[in-house]
């Protein structure tokens, strides 16, 4: 999975300026948010957020779990 480094923030950009991550969100589908140069967050619109088939009521655990793997050479490759 290639990552667009467009779509990274940091964690205080994030909380300065939460319009444009929104903004990103809507014009790429998701962003990430680094904490301490991490991956630690990742914000995805909801239309996206339904195609990967996750319930509302679904253990926010297992939901984490499921996309650190589906995505897990990405986070391995942003951790460097």
């Amino acid at each position: 999975m290639l990552i667009n480094t467009k779509n990274i923030v940091s964690l205080t950009e994030a909380n300065q300026n939460f319009s444009r991550v929104a903004r990103t969100v809507d014009e790429k589908g998701s962003v990430i948010i680094l904490k301490n140069n991490n991956p630690h967050y990742i914000i995805i619109d909801f239309k996206k957020f339904e195609q990967l088939g996750i319930s509302v009521n679904e253990d926010l655990e297992s939901i984490a779990s499921r996309i650190l793997q589906d995505n897990l050479e990405a986070f391995k490759e942003l951790a460097r």
